[in-house]
């Protein structure tokens, strides 16, 4: 691995608190890489892009006054902390706004125009739907301002089974957003048929 990729895991192995969130930036870029076979782009972007997108979202980077957290918006400070750490570990100049027009556009609101973030956008989709995006989502219950419950988690995955595949550009992400999503239409219903009315 170059010195600069070395140095962009450390960190993000460092920062990504809470600890959970640090799988996200390596099945992140693995698939990714796996969405994008037979494309053409740059993998220096990619990998950077992948790794650093979520920075504004550590404990440590964010705001830690509630108010503040509500209305925070983690990509410019994302992007500015980004260019900086990269140039200092050696990264590509001239790719630093590759990798930021990554950033800016990779949640699923956006429209990217890149083919990187075309394939980061698809990715970080992909991550939200399956068991893995059931997991991601459920460890948010109790410690994130937005769930503070079970059946305050219910309505958000179904609004990502239903509402998320149309949005992937990409032919290889939505055949693996077709098994992702009737994981997720399957344990909705069995979390539904147990009771989940009377879940709190």
């Amino acid at each position: 691995m170059e010195g600069w990729r070395a140095s962009v895991v450390e960190y993000i192995r460092a920062e990504a608190i809470p600890v959970d969130k640090y799988g996200h930036q390596p099945r992140l870029y693995a698939l990714a890489v796996t969405v994008a076979e037979g494309l053409e782009y740059d993998d220096d972007v990619l990998f950077a892009s992948a790794w650093m997108h979520d920075l504004g979202v550590f404990a440590g980077h964010r705001p830690h006054d509630p108010d503040e957290l509500a209305r925070w918006d983690h990509v410019p400070y994302t992007i500015a902390r980004s260019a900086e750490l990269l140039a200092g570990w050696g990264f590509h100049q001239e790719k630093l706004e590759a990798v930021a027009e990554v950033i800016r556009t990779h949640q699923p609101k956006d429209l990217p125009v890149t083919t990187e973030a075309v394939i980061l956008r698809d990715a970080d989709i992909l991550e939200q739907l399956g068991a893995v995006g059931i997991l991601r989502a459920v460890a948010k219950i109790g410690r994130d301002s937005r769930y503070p419950t079970f059946s305050s988690v219910l309505p958000v995955l179904r609004r990502a089974a239903q509402q998320f595949p149309p949005l992937l550009r990409l032919t290889a992400s939505r055949a693996i957003a077709a098994s992702r999503v009737d994981i997720m239409f399957g344990v909705i219903a069995a979390i539904e048929q147990d009771g989940g009315e009377l879940l709190f």
